[in-house]
């Protein structure tokens, strides 16, 4: 019996809400809010244009080496054909620590959408995290969601791309209710001021843009499963990214719109209440979180699926146990890395919804670690194999890599001690800590391994 092979299965239209319904999760429900009232008015739009603007440029990259380089595990390929194994499996562990803090964030914004929408399912007090109570209800909601996402990706891709296609669609026509409202019953009069706590409160904006639009690169991380030629997959890899940008500034104007001052800082979920004001009637902000459980689930779904991708292609070049590498014979999916992952998400409802912003902090510093190794590795390989066959090739490449390049490492500035954007201490730098610790045991126990995929990697040259 031959070996399972993943499929390619996956349509451009599916491609592009795999992507954009990855980028769009539960924080446009949730957070909004909290940017209008960091960065102002018109401050919160700009602020996803300027860190929009540096993600665009780092997408464009992965377009080049997506159309290029068109196999499963994305960055991890990419970074190992450019600068060796050991920079590739930090850069790899980097994104998966940045897929399981959003899959895990997702665990827990699912009960807290479920909540708002039907109160009812609290039902008992377990304890409390940091004054924040945990319901039994609201664990079984997280962990019931955790095997809902877990299953429908086991069953295979193109069962995980039809439901991203569907639930993309109501998610886009929630987002579309809530804009027209502002756009025809919106008030720059009632909104707060354009801009407020000024270069911080932008910056602080600014800094949690990567994990908003952390997802785009699950189209690269499944190359091997998108029925979709090389060069066309990096534009709708583009596109994708474009799109979602337009949305989040255009979701935090209409909230700025929809709320004044008071209403905001009274505000639980601004998104919700801002299209109740807007249309008059809380029917249109219940549509909204609709929505955002729509979110939810095309992002959770979108990232299990890269996530596991990623880390079955480690597997295959030995960098973490030989189970990962394995495919399921009937559904053609890396089953252990997608129930693994799984796992770890029905832990997350356990904590409550105060580790909803540490999450969306920890991980947007990850995905920009990996970020700068794929800017990195564009340049080395633009310098070192200018021959190397580009289906996309971006016009002035090494300018726009390196201007990428900068803003990336920008960007993780941003969460160093010294910003005043900085990553919170203790929670955040701990769960940051824990994802570098855990990953330098991870490379101690398979250093003769990434060591052996360097010698091979060397002697291919």
């Amino acid at each position: 019996m031959s070996e399972p092979q993943l499929k390619r299965v996956v349509t451009a239209p599916q491609v592009v809400a795999l992507g954009f319904g990855a980028m769009i999760g539960w924080s446009w429900v949730l957070l909004t809010m909290n940017w209008v009232r960091d960065a102002g008015t018109f401050g919160a739009p700009l602020a996803f244009a300027i860190g929009g603007m540096a993600i665009m440029l780092i997408a464009l990259l992965y377009a080049e080496l997506a159309a290029a380089m068109p196999r499963v595990g994305g960055e991890h390929v990419y970074v190992l054909r450019a600068l060796g194994p050991r920079w590739s499996f930090w850069c790899s562990w980097s994104l998966i620590m940045a897929y399981v803090t959003v899959c895990v964030f997702e665990a827990v914004a699912l009960p807290t959408a479920v909540e708002f929408l039907l109160p009812v399912i609290a039902f008992h007090e377990l304890w409390e995290v940091q004054g924040s109570p945990v319901d039994a209800g609201f664990v079984v909601i997280g962990v019931v969601g955790a095997c809902t996402v877990t299953v429908t990706n086991l069953l295979g891709i193109r069962t995980a791309a039809l439901l991203q296609g569907v639930v993309t669609i109501m998610i886009v026509l929630s987002g579309l209710f809530l804009i027209v409202g502002g756009a025809t019953a919106g008030s720059l009069e009632r909104a707060g001021p354009a801009f407020s706590g000024g270069i911080a409160g932008i910056a602080a904006v600014v800094m949690i843009v990567p994990a908003m639009l952390v997802g785009f690169d699950v189209i690269p991380q499944s190359a091997e499963e998108v029925n979709v030629e090389p060069r066309r997959m990096g534009v709708l890899l583009a596109l994708s990214v474009l799109v979602a940008i337009i949305w989040y500034a255009a979701i935090s104007f209409s909230v700025a719109l929809g709320l004044s001052p008071a209403q905001l800082n009274d505000s639980q979920m601004g998104t919700a209440d801002a299209a109740s004001s807007l249309w008059g009637t809380p029917l249109a902000g219940q549509l909204l979180v609709v929505g955002g459980v729509g979110g939810i689930l095309t992002s959770w779904n979108a990232l299990l699926l890269g996530a596991s991708r990623l880390v079955y292609a480690m597997a295959k070049d030995g960098m973490l146990p030989a189970v990962f590498a394995r495919l399921h014979p009937r559904w053609n999916t890396p089953y252990a890395a997608i129930t693994g992952i799984g796992v770890l998400c029905c832990f997350g409802p356990l904590a409550g919804r105060t580790i909803l912003v540490w999450l969306v902090d920890a991980g947007s510093f990850a995905i920009v670690i990996a970020y700068i190794f794929v800017g990195f590795a564009f340049l080395a390989l633009r310098r070192n194999e200018p021959d190397m066959p580009r289906p996309l090739r971006l016009p002035y490449g090494m300018l726009i890599g390196r201007v990428a390049l900068v803003m990336a490492i920008a960007l993780f500035c941003l969460y160093l001690p010294f910003s005043p954007a900085g990553l919170l201490w203790p929670q955040e730098w701990l769960i940051t800590l824990g994802m570098m610790v855990s990953g330098a045991l991870v490379y101690w126990r398979y250093r003769s391994h990434i060591d052996a995929v360097r010698l091979e990697t060397s002697g291919s040259d």
